[in-house]
């Protein structure tokens, strides 16, 4: 009884005095970010010189004088224009492994969870213990950051523990220095992808993956020919840094050469396209540290055609220069080292997932990895479903949510089962309907789910997004018709469901050709 009057106290205390923390956060920051001011939400102690404005939990907001960040020599820049735009703060986000220290603690998964990259544009980064991210952002959002900070809300991309976030002043000197770098990142874009916490280099992730695999299996593959098959790319293996290095010698050995300029034409497209990058950088930046590789399940199905089915429907909703897809075969999932190594698992099997399979899958939900489930058996925590006999290669009529609060209404061939409504009441805060059959019962056939405190989620849809009119077997000419009425809409609702995971699905026109030349270390 003490313990639960305690504890209803605190939610009324909570109740009262929480929403004047953010409102004294917000007020503070609109009236000084002008000023030859500093703001920082720390743990405790605050730093030295600092005024406490606001103490929550074990975590501080404090203001201070001006910090100014002049030298950029070790920080590296992203896929964005690195100035500041007006009335916007920068500032720097500290974050640390979550096991370096047994004090810290993911964000509580029982409140609403704030991603760190939906409030703010990032400009440069520094590896090493703490993980340094230098961002800006409007006033509002810089403050909505400092609260979901100090309410343990706040959730990095990365998997790390947000440790301390301070406003700096960028002098021009240094944004400078950030612009002539601008130009050189597209040759530094495979750093990005090889970013892993507390400064661990990926080729060390790549031996590691490498030692697991085995003598015996290499000898076999030699043996065998699996040298034609595709394998998953390892940020910076030892392959490719050779093959960089020799292409590095042909350059400079070429360099002495006439080679022709390229035609104006071909310039100036390229420098359109540089800038359309630059403006749509922010969408496409991997702060995980995982290589963009998509990987298709299919379970015990190891057709060819079904895989490529999937793979078209896939690269034309994804910016194709972005990602590389791949089939990970039933045996690869326990075998290879997948996990660490993938952005998005898309699961395309309505056959039952082996409880191994489902371990693994579990685990890359865990480090921050994305599933996409279409019409699959693949469930978790509050998520179960349940069979609809009636329902079984139907077509049946979806309300879908968008982002922006609209409903789209689409024609699509359902599974035959949908999920159990009970079940995720129990858990609102991790879970989020996306769409419902439009019948009497509204059953929920499109989810959201989130697990664990490293950015991983999965959405789960029990209709056959990854299917147009022409791949499916209706059983009528009225609902081949509905389907192929809704196959624009079925693609821009897939769409909308992998922006949602954090993939790019810019659309972009194909380059045209340039000339092509032949570089060579041997004259």
């Amino acid at each position: 009884a003490p313990a639960m009057l305690i504890t209803l106290c605190y939610l009324y205390l909570w109740a009262r005095w929480g929403p004047r923390s953010a409102a004294l956060v917000r007020g503070t920051v609109r009236r000084l970010h002008r000023s030859r001011c500093s703001f920082t939400f720390c743990a405790r102690p605050p730093p030295p010189g600092q005024s406490v404005r606001l103490r929550v939990g074990g975590k501080v907001f404090c203001t201070g004088e001006a910090q100014f960040l002049d030298d950029l020599n070790r920080w590296r820049v992203l896929l964005i224009s690195p100035f500041i735009q007006p009335e916007h703060i920068a500032f720097v986000t500290e974050s640390i492994s979550a096991h370096t220290e047994s004090l810290q603690k993911g964000p509580d998964s029982s409140k609403e969870i704030v991603k760190w990259s939906d409030f703010c544009s990032p400009l440069a980064y520094k590896p090493g213990e703490p993980f340094q991210l230098i961002a800006e952002a409007s006033v509002d959002n810089f403050s909505s950051l400092g609260i979901a900070f100090l309410e343990d809300r706040l959730q990095m991309e990365n998997g790390m523990v947000p440790h301390r976030i301070v406003s700096v002043h960028l002098k021009e000197s240094a944004l400078k220095e950030l612009a002539q770098e601008a130009p050189e990142v597209k040759e530094k874009s495979s750093d990005m992808d090889a970013v892993t916490p507390a400064g661990k280099s990926g080729s060390g992730r790549c031996e590691e993956a490498k030692s697991k695999l085995g003598e015996e299996e290499e000898r076999e593959q030699e043996e065998t020919g699996a040298g034609e098959q595709h394998h998953l790319h390892l940020a910076s293996c030892h392959e490719c840094l050779q093959l960089e290095n020799s292409t590095i010698e042909s350059v400079r050995f070429a360099s002495a050469e006439n080679i022709p300029e390229l035609p104006n034409d071909c310039s100036s497209r390229a420098e359109e396209k540089e800038d359309e990058c630059v403006e749509k950088g922010m969408k496409r930046i991997n702060l995980s540290g995982k290589p963009p590789n998509i990987l298709i399940y299919l379970g015990s199905e190891a057709a060819k055609e079904r895989f490529e089915q999937v793979k078209a429907v896939l690269r034309e909703c994804v910016d194709a220069e972005s990602y590389t897809i791949y089939q990970l075969l039933q045996e690869q999932v326990l075998r290879d080292p997948w996990i660490d190594n993938s952005l998005l698992l898309v699961i395309a099997t309505q056959e039952a997932i082996p409880e191994g399979s489902h371990k693994q899958f579990m685990a890359f939900l865990s480090k921050g990895g994305k599933i996409l489930g279409f019409s699959s058996s693949f469930t978790f925590g509050a998520v179960q479903i349940k069979a609809k006999n009636k329902l079984k290669k139907v077509v049946q009529e979806l309300l879908v949510s968008k982002r922006d609060s609209s409903e789209v209404k689409l024609n699509l061939l359902v599974s035959g089962c949908v999920f159990e409504e009970e079940g995720m009441k129990g858990d609102p805060s991790r879970v989020k309907v996306l769409s419902r059959l439009n019948n009497a019962d509204k059953d929920p056939v499109i989810v959201h789910v989130t697990h664990g405190s490293s950015g991983g989620e999965a959405i789960l849809c029990q209709a056959h997004l990854e299917l147009d009119s022409n791949s499916m077997d209706v059983q009528t000419e009225e609902e081949f018709n509905l389907l192929k009425m809704s196959n624009s809409k079925r693609c821009e609702i897939l769409r909308e469901l992998l922006t949602c995971l954090g993939l790019s699905c810019d659309c972009r026109e194909i380059p045209g050709l340039t000339p092509i030349y032949l570089l060579s270390a041997d004259e």
